[in-house]
Parts: C-alpha cells; sequence; structure tokens
C-alpha cells in the first residue's frame, strides 16, 4: 500500500515513477512517516531510477526567477556567449553553442562519431555553473559585460546553493530507505562539487525532424553523478526508457522537480539502484513550429576528493561488490571526456 504521500507521476508500459511529498521527509512530525517516505524515495529510485518531488523546499518564485535569468542569458549576443565558453572537462563550466555535444552513453570515440552521423547533433545550447571558488577552474560570468550580467551571477550563485542543500536531503532520504545513519553522505556532499546547468531547447521547425527521424533535442544516455535535479517549463519532451524498451513521457507536473539516478550513484550502489537511459525530443505541437524548451538541470555528484565505494548495506557474501573504488573527481572528468 502507498503512503499518502506518495501517487503516481508515470504509470505506462511497466514504467512506475511515483510522485512524492517530500515536505513528509523533510517536516515529519514523527519517524514512521519520515520513514517511509524515505522507503518510497528509494523505492522509486530502485524500480525506475526517476521519481518526482513536489514540496522540496526550493520555492515556484525562486524556480520562475531561475528560467527567468537564464532566458535572458540566451538572448544575448552569442559573440558575449562564445566569449564565456566551456573549455576542458576539469573545468566543465561555461558556453556550450548548439552543435558542440552530442549527449550519449558510449565512450568510444568511433561510436560517438557514428552516432552524430546517424542522428546528427543535440538541438540545444547550454551553460555550466560549478562549485565556485575552485582554484585554477573559474566559473565564466557575464558580469563583465554588464549590470544584468552582475545580476544573473548572484541569483545562479544563490540557486546553486539552494539546490545543492536540496541534494544533501535527497541523499540523507536514501540513507534513511538504505537503513544506514542519515547523516552518512553528509561527508559526500558537503562541497557543493556540483553542476548548474541552464538549457536552452531553441524553436525547431516541424520539417527538421520529418527530414531525419533520429533527430532529437538531447540523445538517449544516462547521466553520470550521484543524481540529478531537473527543473522543467511545461513544453515537455523528456522520455523515460521503460523495462519493456519503450520511451515514454515524463511529462511536467506543476511545481514538481524531476530528479534520477546517475551511473555513479548505481556504482556506488551495487546496482541496486537503477541509472535510467533518458532522452528530450520535439515537444507535441499541432503548428509546423516546436515552441523552444527551456529546462534547469543541477547534476550532483560527490566530493571530487572522495573515494567511492560500495555503500554498506549493499553487498554482501551473497551479492559481492561489482565495482573497484574510483575517485568522484576522476569519473567525472572520464565520462565528461568522452561527450564533448
Amino acid at each position: 500500500m502507498k503512503p499518502s504521500a506518495v501517487t503516481s507521476a508515470v504509470s505506462s508500459d511497466n514504467l512506475e515513477i511515483p510522485l512524492i511529498d517530500f515536505s513528509s521527509f523533510l517536516t515529519a512530525a514523527d519517524e514512521a512517516t519520515k520513514r517511509t517516505t524515505a522507503q518510497a524515495i528509494l523505492d522509486g529510485f530502485q524500480r525506475a531510477g526517476f521519481i518526482y518531488l513536489k514540496n522540496h523546499g526550493i520555492t515556484p518564485p525562486e524556480i520562475k526567477e531561475a528560467f527567468s535569468e537564464s532566458a535572458k542569458f540566451f538572448k544575448r549576443p552569442k559573440a558575449q556567449k562564445l566569449e564565456m565558453g566551456w573549455t576542458t572537462p576539469e573545468a566543465n563550466r561555461g558556453y556550450s553553442q548548439p552543435g558542440r555535444e552530442k549527449t550519449t552513453d558510449a565512450t568510444d570515440p568511433s561510436e560517438i562519431e557514428k552516432i552524430r552521423e546517424k542522428e546528427g547533433v543535440d538541438l540545444k545550447e547550454s551553460f555550466e555553473i560549478g562549485r565556485e571558488g575552485e582554484e585554477d577552474l573559474p566559473n565564466q560570468w557575464p558580469d563583465r559585460f554588464d549590470q544584468e550580467g552582475k545580476v544573473f551571477k548572484e541569483k545562479m550563485l544563490q540557486f546553486h546553493d539552494r539546490v545543492k542543500q536540496l541534494h544533501m536531503q535527497i541523499m540523507r532520504a536514501i540513507a534513511v530507505g538504505l537503513g544506514i545513519e542519515e547523516t552518512w553522505f553528509d561527508g559526500y556532499t558537503s562541497r557543493g562539487d556540483n553542476t548548474l546547468r541552464l538549457l536552452h531547447y531553441p524553436e525547431v521547425k516541424s520539417e527538421v525532424f520529418q527530414k531525419n527521424a533520429n533527430t532529437v533535442r538531447a540523445g538517449a544516455h544516462t547521466d553520470y553523478g550521484s543524481i540529478t535535479c531537473l527543473f522543467q517549463d511545461m513544453a515537455g519532451g523528456l522520455q523515460v526508457l521503460s523495462p519493456n524498451g519503450n520511451y515514454i513521457d515524463a511529462k511536467p507536473i506543476e511545481d514538481t522537480i524531476v530528479v534520477n539516478a546517475g551511473d555513479l550513484l548505481a556504482r556506488w550502489s551495487n546496482d541496486t539502484i537503477k541509472s535510467t537511459k533518458h532522452r528530450v525530443v520535439e515537444p507535441p505541437t499541432t503548428a509546423n513550429v516546436h515552441p523552444a524548451r527551456y529546462s534547469i538541470a543541477y547534476f550532483c555528484n560527490p566530493n571530487f576528493d572522495r573515494f567511492i565505494e560500495a555503500i554498506p548495506g549493499t553487498f554482501s557474501e551473497s551479492r559481492p561488490k561489482k565495482y573497484p573504488g574510483i575517485n568522484s573527481g576522476d569519473y567525472l572528468v572520464q565520462r565528461l571526456a568522452a561527450t564533448y
């Protein structure tokens, strides 16, 4: 029986993604409610790799402001944006123009090139913001250009910190669900070595997709880190791979965020948690133009200086560790190097 804090966000083709009231964990009056909600969160990650959260602590005005600042940024002149260009996997900060990235699970360069030839490049532009103050890896800010750029920097740093706190709370819920100390992950999330990614999928004529049915706004992939917190607009387009092998719409639900587990959390959990493939396709339309879409993804990682081995309780004599330990930062750089 589902707890009262849990309903269904997606139920199709054997894909069940729960919608969970996170306030039942954050402000629960009793431990039983807190544990039940935490278990629902863990179950969602174990069964689907995805959950929706409502009442997660980040207010609608805060999210609206972040989307507004993002839209203003992408309207900047192309020359300005290119001055803030993405440079290296180690930095993972700055602007990526349409066509630069091909989102995919593949790591072999020749395989990625074949995918590019078949599907084309992703129809999106993005701007990456990492932890501020990282020595030799500065964020790329538009504050050099105008006052609006200074406001953008201030607001984005505030939002980065707000979602960092949410990341810590979600990992605490996972810990409770796993039956380990609630604060077990705190030492892995304290630095905020996370990436705030602003995404703009420009308006696209329908004929682009008609000419190449394989064209997508973001190719099928899994995320690299621990979890991703995704803030969607209402345009739609996100699809999640079902257990039956079909892509199912993960439609936007107002005042919720989508949270999915990444590859490193799957590895960390000894594959007891799923990292599920997903993609972004053209949103439905009756016109000859698919409207622009904006989203904000917050990619969460364990502190880059931490060594990641199987979480206590996820392995035993009958279920041995499947992966060797790995440094968190090294793992992310390896994955990013294959993408760009």
